[in-house]
């Protein structure tokens, strides 16, 4: 996938015409011209709420637009200016960051967006990094915070013992919905094992469906033979559906096990425990919020 620099010159000389364009129409032409798969074309963002073809794509209209090489006549569409057709009557082999810096608009631009680096530093920029559009930059920092919380949350669960362990289940189920109150799902979760079942909780407020629960605080593996056990149980009680909760990992066999059994079994990993935990709110509070907020453009349509 070209990075939204990449972009920048191609957009430039399809808005050659003089027409309006929109981003979608330079898409369609890019994915053909610049020989784009179409995995790459639905590939997401990680928050999903857009694809990084269409993220690159406009930043770059962006950046041009701020260089004063585009203009925006009405939502959703640009057109060249006459400094982009000076621009490109000059026949550059590419444009991007460098070359926009030429222009005092694209400077004031970028001023104002990115606090300025002392002279006594010298940072080094990652290529990689270099060709992200700052939506992309803000959900990989995201994705990293995210990922370093759940290594720290997975240590101080294995850190805990069984008991803590078996309060966690219930906290956790409860916060995803099942087991009506805590105080329900703690009657029937946390026993000591019968048969092989941890405990039985209701999967919705109102009781019409049971699952049957499996909480290991380990640290090492579960192979087939726990979750074989863990079927049978499941057996014996004449139950569909069943939750093996380990703060440890399965194993490829475990895994197998799971899948191939005639009853429905979802298997949670340390990793998974961890990450369920971040989404209910379990055991992590808010440190900052940050809210991004973009351009109203029907507040303008007048």
């Amino acid at each position: 996938m070209p990075g939204y620099q990449d972009f920048m010159l191609p957009l430039l000389q399809l808005a050659a015409d003089g027409r309006e364009h929109s981003v979608r129409e330079a898409m369609d032409t890019f994915a053909t011209h610049m020989g784009i798969t179409d995995t790459e074309q639905n590939e997401l963002l990680p928050s999903g709420t857009q694809t990084k073809l269409h993220n690159r794509v406009s930043w770059a209209a962006s950046y041009l637009n701020n260089s004063l090489l585009l203009e925006r006549p009405r939502r959703g569409r640009y057109r060249i200016t006459q400094r982009g057709l000076d621009v490109l009557r000059r026949k550059p082999q590419r444009i991007d960051n460098a070359f926009l810096n030429q222009f005092e608009e694209y400077r004031s631009f970028k001023t104002r967006r990115v606090d300025p680096v002392p002279d006594t530093i010298a940072p080094t920029v990652d290529p990689v990094i270099d060709e992200a559009t700052p939506d992309e930059r803000l959900e990989g920092a995201y994705k990293e915070l995210r990922e370093s919380l759940a290594e720290d949350l997975i240590r101080r669960v294995r850190a805990n013992d069984s008991k803590f362990f078996e309060h966690l289940v219930v906290d956790l189920l409860v916060a995803m919905g099942y087991g009506g109150s805590r105080a329900d799902a703690a009657q029937v979760v946390g026993r000591s094992g019968d048969d092989g079942i941890d405990g039985v909780i209701k999967e919705d407020r109102l009781g019409l469906d049971t699952v049957y629960i499996q909480a290991k605080k380990w640290e090492n593996s579960v192979g087939p033979g726990e979750i074989d056990r863990f079927i049978g149980s499941l057996n014996r009680k004449k139950a569909h559906k069943g939750v093996f909760i380990t703060s440890g990992t399965f194993t490829e066999g475990a895994r197998r096990a799971g899948q191939e059994a005639h009853v429905r079994i979802v298997l949670i990993d340390g990793d998974q425990l961890a990450e369920l935990m971040i989404d209910s709110g379990l055991g992590v509070t808010a440190s900052k919020q940050y809210v991004v907020k973009k351009l109203d453009s029907d507040y303008f349509d007048v």
